[in-house]
Protein backbone atom coordinates (compact mmCIF):
# COMPACT_ATOMS: atom_id res chain seq x y z
CA UNK A 1 0.00 0.00 0.00
CA UNK A 2 0.99 3.60 -0.58
CA UNK A 3 0.56 4.01 3.18
CA UNK A 4 4.08 2.57 3.54
CA UNK A 5 5.54 5.49 1.60
CA UNK A 6 3.51 8.00 3.58
CA UNK A 7 4.77 6.57 6.87
CA UNK A 8 8.35 6.49 5.61
CA UNK A 9 8.66 9.96 4.13
CA UNK A 10 5.75 12.16 5.18
CA UNK A 11 5.83 11.97 8.96
CA UNK A 12 6.87 15.63 9.02
CA UNK A 13 3.48 16.71 7.64
CA UNK A 14 1.63 17.84 10.78
CA UNK A 15 -1.97 17.05 9.79
CA UNK A 16 -3.69 13.82 8.83
CA UNK A 17 -5.55 15.48 5.94
CA UNK A 18 -2.22 16.61 4.46
CA UNK A 19 -0.89 13.07 4.55
CA UNK A 20 -4.14 11.87 2.98
CA UNK A 21 -3.78 14.27 0.04
CA UNK A 22 -0.15 13.28 -0.32
CA UNK A 23 -1.40 9.70 -0.67
CA UNK A 24 -3.96 10.70 -3.32
CA UNK A 25 -1.43 12.70 -5.30
CA UNK A 26 1.22 9.99 -5.11
CA UNK A 27 -1.29 7.37 -6.28
CA UNK A 28 -2.15 9.66 -9.18
CA UNK A 29 1.46 10.09 -10.25
CA UNK A 30 2.00 6.33 -10.27
CA UNK A 31 -1.33 5.23 -11.77
CA UNK A 32 -2.69 8.05 -13.96
CA UNK A 33 -1.89 7.73 -17.65
CA UNK A 34 -0.88 10.71 -19.72
CA UNK A 35 0.10 14.09 -18.34
CA UNK A 36 0.08 14.19 -14.53
CA UNK A 37 -1.84 17.43 -14.04
CA UNK A 38 -3.91 17.98 -10.92
CA UNK A 39 -7.06 17.76 -13.04
CA UNK A 40 -6.08 14.39 -14.50
CA UNK A 41 -5.08 13.06 -11.09
CA UNK A 42 -8.41 14.16 -9.59
CA UNK A 43 -10.41 12.49 -12.38
CA UNK A 44 -13.33 13.66 -14.48
CA UNK A 45 -16.04 15.42 -12.53
CA UNK A 46 -14.16 15.33 -9.23
CA UNK A 47 -14.09 19.12 -8.75
CA UNK A 48 -13.91 18.93 -4.95
CA UNK A 49 -10.93 16.56 -5.14
CA UNK A 50 -9.25 18.86 -7.67
CA UNK A 51 -9.72 21.87 -5.41
CA UNK A 52 -8.34 20.02 -2.40
CA UNK A 53 -5.31 18.80 -4.36
CA UNK A 54 -4.74 22.32 -5.69
CA UNK A 55 -4.77 23.62 -2.13
CA UNK A 56 -2.44 20.88 -0.90
CA UNK A 57 0.11 21.32 -3.71
CA UNK A 58 0.11 25.05 -4.39
CA UNK A 59 -0.93 26.71 -1.12
CA UNK A 60 -0.52 24.38 1.88
CA UNK A 61 2.59 25.51 3.83
CA UNK A 62 4.15 22.10 4.45
CA UNK A 63 7.93 21.96 4.28
CA UNK A 64 9.31 19.76 1.49
CA UNK A 65 12.87 19.61 2.85
CA UNK A 66 12.22 17.00 5.62
CA UNK A 67 10.46 14.76 3.07
CA UNK A 68 13.39 14.93 0.67
CA UNK A 69 15.88 14.37 3.47
CA UNK A 70 13.98 11.29 4.68
CA UNK A 71 13.90 9.96 1.11
CA UNK A 72 17.66 10.49 0.71
CA UNK A 73 18.47 8.81 4.03
CA UNK A 74 16.23 5.84 3.19
CA UNK A 75 17.77 5.42 -0.26
CA UNK A 76 21.27 5.43 1.19
CA UNK A 77 20.26 2.42 3.27
CA UNK A 78 18.39 0.52 0.55
CA UNK A 79 19.88 1.43 -2.85
CA UNK A 80 22.52 -1.03 -3.99
CA UNK A 81 26.06 0.35 -3.79
CA UNK A 82 25.36 4.09 -4.20
CA UNK A 83 28.45 5.68 -5.71
CA UNK A 84 27.85 9.40 -6.18
CA UNK A 85 25.52 12.36 -6.18
CA UNK A 86 24.80 13.41 -9.77
CA UNK A 87 23.43 16.82 -10.73
CA UNK A 88 21.05 16.48 -13.69
CA UNK A 89 19.79 19.65 -15.45
CA UNK A 90 16.11 19.75 -16.40
CA UNK A 91 14.59 22.15 -18.94
CA UNK A 92 10.81 22.62 -19.07
CA UNK A 93 9.65 24.61 -22.09
CA UNK A 94 6.56 26.72 -21.41
CA UNK A 95 4.09 28.96 -23.21
CA UNK A 96 3.45 32.35 -21.59
CA UNK A 97 5.28 34.08 -18.77
CA UNK A 98 3.40 33.23 -15.56
CA UNK A 99 4.83 29.87 -14.51
CA UNK A 100 7.31 30.51 -11.73
CA UNK A 101 10.87 30.90 -13.01
CA UNK A 102 9.91 30.93 -16.68
CA UNK A 103 11.72 33.26 -19.07
CA UNK A 104 13.41 33.50 -22.43
CA UNK A 105 16.96 32.33 -21.87
CA UNK A 106 19.74 30.54 -23.66
CA UNK A 107 19.83 26.87 -22.68
CA UNK A 108 23.09 24.98 -23.31
CA UNK A 109 21.28 21.61 -23.23
CA UNK A 110 19.06 22.76 -26.12
CA UNK A 111 21.69 24.82 -27.91
CA UNK A 112 19.23 27.69 -28.38
CA UNK A 113 17.16 30.32 -26.63
CA UNK A 114 13.87 29.03 -25.27
CA UNK A 115 10.97 30.21 -23.13
CA UNK A 116 11.38 27.78 -20.28
CA UNK A 117 12.03 26.91 -16.67
CA UNK A 118 15.51 25.65 -15.76
CA UNK A 119 15.88 23.29 -12.84
CA UNK A 120 18.40 20.80 -11.49
CA UNK A 121 17.85 17.48 -9.76
CA UNK A 122 20.39 16.00 -7.36
CA UNK A 123 20.35 12.22 -7.77
CA UNK A 124 21.79 9.41 -5.68
CA UNK A 125 23.31 7.16 -8.34
CA UNK A 126 24.72 3.65 -8.58
CA UNK A 127 25.52 1.63 -11.68
CA UNK A 128 22.16 -0.11 -11.29
CA UNK A 129 19.73 2.75 -10.62
CA UNK A 130 19.49 6.41 -9.68
CA UNK A 131 17.01 8.48 -7.67
CA UNK A 132 16.32 12.23 -7.46
CA UNK A 133 16.13 13.51 -3.90
CA UNK A 134 16.64 17.28 -4.11
CA UNK A 135 15.60 19.92 -6.65
CA UNK A 136 16.50 23.51 -7.43
CA UNK A 137 14.50 25.91 -9.59
CA UNK A 138 16.57 28.66 -11.19
CA UNK A 139 14.99 32.12 -10.99
CA UNK A 140 15.86 34.60 -13.76
CA UNK A 141 16.45 38.20 -12.64
CA UNK A 142 12.88 39.53 -13.04
CA UNK A 143 11.53 36.86 -10.68
CA UNK A 144 13.63 38.19 -7.78
CA UNK A 145 13.85 41.89 -8.67
CA UNK A 146 10.16 42.57 -9.46
CA UNK A 147 8.33 42.68 -6.14
CA UNK A 148 4.82 42.04 -7.53
CA UNK A 149 5.91 39.01 -9.53
CA UNK A 150 7.82 37.71 -6.55
CA UNK A 151 4.84 38.02 -4.23
CA UNK A 152 2.39 36.43 -6.66
CA UNK A 153 4.63 33.36 -7.00
CA UNK A 154 5.34 33.18 -3.27
CA UNK A 155 9.09 33.27 -3.78
CA UNK A 156 10.91 33.29 -0.41
CA UNK A 157 12.84 36.40 0.58
CA UNK A 158 16.03 34.34 0.75
CA UNK A 159 15.83 33.19 -2.90
CA UNK A 160 18.30 34.82 -5.30
CA UNK A 161 18.93 34.81 -9.03
CA UNK A 162 21.85 32.47 -9.69
CA UNK A 163 23.00 30.26 -12.53
CA UNK A 164 21.72 26.66 -12.56
CA UNK A 165 25.18 25.43 -11.53
CA UNK A 166 25.37 27.88 -8.62
CA UNK A 167 21.91 26.80 -7.45
CA UNK A 168 22.99 23.14 -7.58
CA UNK A 169 26.28 23.78 -5.74
CA UNK A 170 24.45 25.57 -2.93
CA UNK A 171 21.93 22.73 -2.68
CA UNK A 172 24.73 20.15 -2.38
CA UNK A 173 26.36 22.27 0.32
CA UNK A 174 23.10 22.35 2.29
CA UNK A 175 22.73 18.58 1.96
CA UNK A 176 26.32 17.98 3.06
CA UNK A 177 25.90 20.27 6.07
CA UNK A 178 22.51 19.21 7.39
CA UNK A 179 21.14 15.98 5.90
CA UNK A 180 23.32 13.49 7.80
CA UNK A 181 24.35 11.70 4.60
CA UNK A 182 27.51 9.81 3.78
CA UNK A 183 30.01 11.96 1.91
CA UNK A 184 30.05 10.93 -1.75
CA UNK A 185 31.54 12.42 -4.92
CA UNK A 186 29.39 15.00 -6.71
CA UNK A 187 29.27 14.62 -10.50
CA UNK A 188 28.01 17.55 -12.56
CA UNK A 189 28.61 19.62 -15.67
CA UNK A 190 29.82 23.15 -14.97
CA UNK A 191 30.18 26.07 -17.38
CA UNK A 192 33.57 27.76 -17.64
CA UNK A 193 32.35 30.89 -15.86
CA UNK A 194 31.10 28.86 -12.86
CA UNK A 195 34.17 26.65 -12.41
CA UNK A 196 36.29 28.81 -10.05
CA UNK A 197 33.42 29.44 -7.64
CA UNK A 198 32.25 25.82 -7.78
CA UNK A 199 35.71 24.49 -6.90
CA UNK A 200 36.08 26.95 -4.02
CA UNK A 201 32.57 26.23 -2.69
CA UNK A 202 33.11 22.46 -2.51
CA UNK A 203 36.64 22.88 -1.17
CA UNK A 204 35.24 24.79 1.82
CA UNK A 205 33.34 21.67 2.91
CA UNK A 206 35.82 19.08 1.64
CA UNK A 207 33.25 17.73 -0.84
CA UNK A 208 34.76 15.43 -3.50
CA UNK A 209 33.71 16.30 -7.05
CA UNK A 210 33.99 15.35 -10.71
CA UNK A 211 33.14 18.39 -12.87
CA UNK A 212 32.58 17.96 -16.58
CA UNK A 213 34.10 20.98 -18.31
CA UNK A 214 34.44 22.35 -21.80
CA UNK A 215 37.69 21.75 -23.66
CA UNK A 216 38.15 25.50 -24.02
CA UNK A 217 38.49 25.97 -20.23
CA UNK A 218 41.88 27.54 -19.38
CA UNK A 219 43.78 25.52 -16.78
CA UNK A 220 46.99 26.28 -14.91
CA UNK A 221 49.68 23.63 -14.64
CA UNK A 222 53.30 23.37 -13.53
CA UNK A 223 56.26 23.61 -15.85
CA UNK A 224 58.43 20.66 -16.89
CA UNK A 225 62.19 20.84 -17.34
CA UNK A 226 64.70 23.67 -17.06
CA UNK A 227 63.37 25.54 -20.07
CA UNK A 228 59.73 25.60 -18.94
CA UNK A 229 59.71 27.15 -15.47
CA UNK A 230 56.73 28.34 -13.48
CA UNK A 231 53.00 27.72 -13.98
CA UNK A 232 51.53 27.82 -17.47
CA UNK A 233 47.99 28.29 -18.73
CA UNK A 234 46.44 26.49 -21.69
CA UNK A 235 43.00 25.24 -22.75
CA UNK A 236 42.10 21.89 -21.23
CA UNK A 237 41.87 20.34 -24.69
CA UNK A 238 45.41 21.41 -25.57
CA UNK A 239 46.93 20.11 -22.34
CA UNK A 240 45.20 16.73 -22.61
CA UNK A 241 46.08 16.33 -26.30
CA UNK A 242 49.74 16.94 -25.48
CA UNK A 243 49.62 13.80 -23.32
CA UNK A 244 48.20 11.45 -25.93
CA UNK A 245 51.24 9.17 -25.71
CA UNK A 246 50.24 8.35 -22.11
CA UNK A 247 46.71 7.22 -22.91
CA UNK A 248 45.16 4.07 -21.51
CA UNK A 249 42.55 1.99 -23.30
CA UNK A 250 39.47 1.33 -21.16
CA UNK A 251 36.73 -1.12 -22.08
CA UNK A 252 33.39 -0.64 -20.37
CA UNK A 253 29.66 -1.20 -20.76
CA UNK A 254 27.30 1.69 -21.36
CA UNK A 255 24.37 2.06 -18.99
CA UNK A 256 21.26 0.37 -20.31
CA UNK A 257 23.06 -1.26 -23.21
CA UNK A 258 24.50 -4.70 -23.76
CA UNK A 259 27.32 -3.76 -26.12
CA UNK A 260 30.69 -2.68 -24.88
CA UNK A 261 32.50 0.58 -25.54
CA UNK A 262 36.13 1.63 -25.79
CA UNK A 263 37.51 4.92 -24.48
CA UNK A 264 41.06 6.24 -24.24
CA UNK A 265 41.95 8.19 -21.10
CA UNK A 266 44.77 10.32 -19.84
CA UNK A 267 45.16 12.86 -17.04
CA UNK A 268 47.29 15.73 -15.84
CA UNK A 269 47.78 17.37 -12.45
CA UNK A 270 46.71 21.01 -12.57
CA UNK A 271 47.03 23.95 -10.18
CA UNK A 272 43.56 25.32 -10.82
CA UNK A 273 41.58 27.39 -13.32
CA UNK A 274 42.23 31.09 -13.78
CA UNK A 275 39.37 33.31 -12.62
CA UNK A 276 38.36 36.53 -14.34
CA UNK A 277 40.65 38.71 -12.20
CA UNK A 278 42.95 36.22 -10.49
CA UNK A 279 44.03 32.63 -10.38
CA UNK A 280 42.57 30.37 -7.75
CA UNK A 281 44.78 29.77 -4.72
CA UNK A 282 46.43 26.39 -4.68
CA UNK A 283 43.71 24.03 -3.38
CA UNK A 284 44.38 21.92 -0.31
CA UNK A 285 43.62 18.82 -2.39
CA UNK A 286 45.44 18.58 -5.75
CA UNK A 287 43.28 18.85 -8.84
CA UNK A 288 43.36 16.41 -11.74
CA UNK A 289 42.27 17.09 -15.31
CA UNK A 290 40.99 13.95 -17.06
CA UNK A 291 40.46 13.72 -20.81
CA UNK A 292 38.81 11.07 -22.99
CA UNK A 293 38.90 10.04 -26.62
CA UNK A 294 36.16 7.88 -28.05
CA UNK A 295 37.32 4.91 -30.08
CA UNK A 296 39.10 5.96 -33.31
CA UNK A 297 38.71 9.70 -32.51
CA UNK A 298 41.64 11.91 -33.43
CA UNK A 299 41.04 14.55 -30.74
CA UNK A 300 39.89 14.34 -27.12
CA UNK A 301 36.19 15.07 -26.76
CA UNK A 302 35.36 14.98 -23.03
CA UNK A 303 37.07 16.63 -20.07
CA UNK A 304 36.64 16.56 -16.30
CA UNK A 305 38.27 18.27 -13.32
CA UNK A 306 38.31 16.35 -10.05
CA UNK A 307 39.81 16.59 -6.58
CA UNK A 308 39.70 12.78 -6.16
CA UNK A 309 43.26 11.58 -6.43
CA UNK A 310 43.11 8.17 -4.77
CA UNK A 311 41.19 6.22 -7.42
CA UNK A 312 42.29 4.59 -10.68
CA UNK A 313 41.63 6.64 -13.79
CA UNK A 314 39.09 4.11 -15.06
CA UNK A 315 37.03 4.42 -11.87
CA UNK A 316 37.03 8.21 -12.13
CA UNK A 317 35.80 7.88 -15.70
CA UNK A 318 32.95 5.62 -14.65
CA UNK A 319 31.98 7.99 -11.87
CA UNK A 320 31.73 10.69 -14.54
CA UNK A 321 29.62 8.40 -16.73
CA UNK A 322 26.99 7.99 -13.99
CA UNK A 323 25.37 10.96 -15.73
CA UNK A 324 24.30 8.43 -18.40
CA UNK A 325 22.67 6.27 -15.71
CA UNK A 326 20.74 9.31 -14.46
CA UNK A 327 19.69 10.35 -17.98
CA UNK A 328 18.36 6.84 -18.59
CA UNK A 329 16.34 6.76 -15.37
CA UNK A 330 15.10 10.30 -15.95
CA UNK A 331 13.71 9.31 -19.36
CA UNK A 332 12.33 5.90 -18.39
CA UNK A 333 10.91 6.63 -14.94
CA UNK A 334 11.03 10.24 -13.77
CA UNK A 335 9.36 11.72 -16.85
CA UNK A 336 6.59 9.07 -16.90
CA UNK A 337 5.67 9.90 -13.29
CA UNK A 338 5.26 13.54 -14.31
CA UNK A 339 8.30 15.49 -13.12
CA UNK A 340 7.78 18.08 -15.91
CA UNK A 341 3.99 18.22 -15.68
CA UNK A 342 3.29 20.83 -13.00
CA UNK A 343 1.13 23.64 -14.41
CA UNK A 344 0.77 25.83 -11.34
CA UNK A 345 2.38 29.22 -10.88
CA UNK A 346 3.70 29.14 -7.33
CA UNK A 347 7.24 28.46 -6.15
CA UNK A 348 5.89 26.34 -3.30
CA UNK A 349 3.67 24.32 -5.64
CA UNK A 350 6.56 23.54 -7.99
CA UNK A 351 8.66 22.19 -5.13
CA UNK A 352 5.77 20.20 -3.64
CA UNK A 353 5.13 18.55 -7.01
CA UNK A 354 8.83 17.79 -7.55
CA UNK A 355 9.03 16.22 -4.10
CA UNK A 356 6.09 13.90 -4.70
CA UNK A 357 7.37 13.01 -8.17
CA UNK A 358 10.69 12.01 -6.57
CA UNK A 359 8.91 9.66 -4.17
CA UNK A 360 6.89 8.22 -7.07
CA UNK A 361 10.13 7.66 -9.01
CA UNK A 362 11.65 5.82 -6.05
CA UNK A 363 8.53 3.70 -5.64
CA UNK A 364 8.73 2.58 -9.27
CA UNK A 365 12.38 1.57 -9.16
CA UNK A 366 12.50 0.11 -5.67
CA UNK A 367 9.22 -1.70 -6.18
CA UNK A 368 10.53 -3.21 -9.42
CA UNK A 369 13.62 -4.47 -7.58
CA UNK A 370 11.79 -5.80 -4.53
CA UNK A 371 13.50 -3.45 -2.07
CA UNK A 372 10.44 -1.83 -0.51
CA UNK A 373 9.48 -3.08 2.96
CA UNK A 374 6.59 -5.52 3.40
CA UNK A 375 3.30 -3.94 2.55
CA UNK A 376 4.49 -1.87 -0.42
CA UNK A 377 1.92 -1.82 -3.24
CA UNK A 378 2.34 -4.74 -5.58
CA UNK A 379 0.48 -3.00 -8.40
CA UNK A 380 3.42 -0.77 -9.31
CA UNK A 381 4.92 -2.01 -12.54
CA UNK A 382 8.57 -1.58 -13.49
CA UNK A 383 9.24 0.82 -16.37
CA UNK A 384 9.10 -0.73 -19.81
CA UNK A 385 12.40 -1.40 -21.45
CA UNK A 386 14.47 -1.39 -18.28
CA UNK A 387 17.74 -3.25 -18.57
CA UNK A 388 19.41 -3.15 -15.13
CA UNK A 389 23.11 -2.41 -15.39
CA UNK A 390 25.42 -5.05 -13.91
CA UNK A 391 27.37 -4.25 -10.77
CA UNK A 392 30.82 -5.55 -9.94
CA UNK A 393 31.65 -7.45 -6.79
CA UNK A 394 33.95 -4.61 -5.78
CA UNK A 395 31.24 -1.96 -6.00
CA UNK A 396 32.62 -0.29 -9.13
CA UNK A 397 30.18 0.23 -12.01
CA UNK A 398 30.49 -1.88 -15.11
CA UNK A 399 30.49 -5.58 -15.92
CA UNK A 400 30.77 -8.25 -13.26
CA UNK A 401 34.37 -8.81 -12.20
CA UNK A 402 36.28 -11.31 -14.27
CA UNK A 403 38.40 -13.72 -12.30
CA UNK A 404 40.17 -15.30 -15.27
CA UNK A 405 42.13 -13.75 -18.10
CA UNK A 406 40.51 -10.98 -20.13
CA UNK A 407 38.13 -12.20 -22.83
CA UNK A 408 39.28 -12.41 -26.40
CA UNK A 409 38.11 -9.23 -28.09
CA UNK A 410 38.04 -8.41 -31.80
CA UNK A 411 41.12 -6.41 -32.76
CA UNK A 412 40.71 -2.66 -32.96
CA UNK A 413 43.07 -0.36 -34.85
CA UNK A 414 45.30 1.75 -32.64
CA UNK A 415 45.16 5.50 -33.07
CA UNK A 416 48.56 6.94 -33.93
CA UNK A 417 50.41 7.49 -30.67
CA UNK A 418 48.03 5.28 -28.72
CA UNK A 419 49.37 3.27 -25.82
CA UNK A 420 48.74 -0.45 -26.05
CA UNK A 421 47.78 -0.70 -22.36
CA UNK A 422 44.23 -1.84 -21.94
CA UNK A 423 42.05 -1.80 -18.82
CA UNK A 424 38.89 -3.81 -18.24
CA UNK A 425 36.36 -2.17 -15.99
CA UNK A 426 35.66 -4.64 -13.22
Amino acid sequence: MIDVLISLFFESLPRRDQRNWARVYLNGLVRTSGKKTIRNIAGTGASSVEQSLQQFISKSPWDWTPVRRSLAQYLERTAQRPLAWVVQPMVIEKAGDRSVGVGRQFVPQLGRTANCQQASGIWLASSEASFPVEWTLTLPGPWTSELLRRRRAGIPDTARSLTPAQDAVHAVQRMAAGWQLQRRPVVMEVANTDIPQSIESFALQDIPFVFKVDGSLPVSFGGAGRHKPGPHTAPARELIDSLRSQRRVVEWTRHGRAEGAVTLLTSAAILGTPGEDRSLPLPSTPLLLVGAWTEAALLPSEFWITNIGDRPLAQLFLLAKLTDRVSLDFTETCEPVGIRDFEGRSFRGWHHHATLASVAHASMLLGARGRIPDGFPGHVRPPLGRVPGPVSRTGAPGPVARTGPPPVLPPRPLIPGQSARREYIR
